[in-house]
């Protein structure tokens, strides 16, 4: 049993989507430090949890960065509690949805690093610039995926900015009022405490309207991160079997090729006009297929 257990976890990770392995990863590591944090606790020593926080969490200062150089990657699947964490989470599977199918997993995993990287980069300049974090820059350490997760929701918000998601209460509301919503409390709570974290969330929020602005321009300035990832996950994936097989295909034309191209992406933004108009459930089954096919190329 024990095995079984072991190789559904295996499968998941390997096999899984890209959205549920970072939930799934999120969740893990919650847990895992969640149970350390317990036996810290029963043999009081809760200073020992305090040093798992900041050998993970990225600091402010630069000298402990450049001594746990890791924390920039580390401190955006970490968090403190347990409502940090399910919120985190629940805004990721929302919006990490509607940007799988609207921009493909592949650009995914890119904006959450970046996302992540980006929110660190305006937390810790933030610390070493204003005046107010002088005294406690030494010691400040962030942690959460927020500025991850608000990377990718503003990155959608933004490219398809009228979509309406339902709210429970409050009705369809359009992307772009939601993720306007988060940025404003985020720069008027500066102020009010956790102010690292808010930072690194307008980080977060900056690169995810930069990248689609970009995108929208012909340049995927995320395509790095994301073949990186994809190169780095290939190396605990199974090797396929090999399979040989035989076509008979013409070469195509740079003309026709253009062309095809064009008309696949006046499809794709017909589509997209119109989920932004009547919402997804008005799409017809081949135009659904045809959705699904556009986002899995990318």
């Amino acid at each position: 049993m024990q095995s079984s257990f072991l190789e559904e976890l295996r499968d998941f990770f390997i096999k899984g989507s890209v959205l549920s392995r970072l939930i799934g990863i999120n969740i893990a590591i919650f847990v895992l430090v969640s149970f350390v944090r317990v036996i810290f606790f029963l043999v009081d020593a809760p200073s020992a949890y305090d040093g798992i926080i900041h050998w993970l969490g990225v600091p402010s200062g630069m000298e402990s960065l450049i001594k746990r150089p890791w924390t920039l990657i580390s401190y955006m699947f970490l968090h403190f509690d347990f409502f940090h964490i399910l919120f985190n989470m629940i805004m990721l599977y929302i919006g990490g949805r509607l940007f799988r199918d609207f921009l493909g997993e592949n650009r995914l995993t890119g904006t959450y690093f970046i996302g992540g990287l980006i929110g660190a980069v305006f937390f810790i300049v933030a610390y070493n610039i204003f005046p107010v974090f002088q005294q406690v820059k030494s010691m400040a350490v962030a942690i959460g995926a927020s500025a991850s997760v608000l990377a990718i929701f503003v990155a959608i918000a933004t490219y398809m900015p009228n979509y309406q998601l339902p709210l429970i209460i409050l009705g369809r509301i359009r992307l772009k009022y939601i993720a306007i919503f988060f940025v404003v409390i985020d720069l008027i709570s500066i102020d009010k405490g956790n102010a690292g974290g808010h930072l690194a969330h307008l980080g977060g929020a900056l690169w995810g309207f930069a990248y689609i602005a970009l995108l929208k321009n012909g340049k995927d300035p995320g395509k790095w991160a994301t073949q990186w990832i994809h190169a780095l996950g290939a190396l605990f994936r199974p090797s396929p079997k090999m399979k040989v097989e035989y076509r008979n295909q013409r070469p195509v034309s740079d003309d026709a090729y253009n062309k095809q191209r064009k008309e696949k992406q006046k499809e794709m933004d017909e589509i997209l006009d119109k989920i932004s108009k009547h919402g997804y459930e008005s799409l017809t089954s081949r135009e659904k297929e045809v959705l699904f096919k556009m986002s899995n190329k990318e």
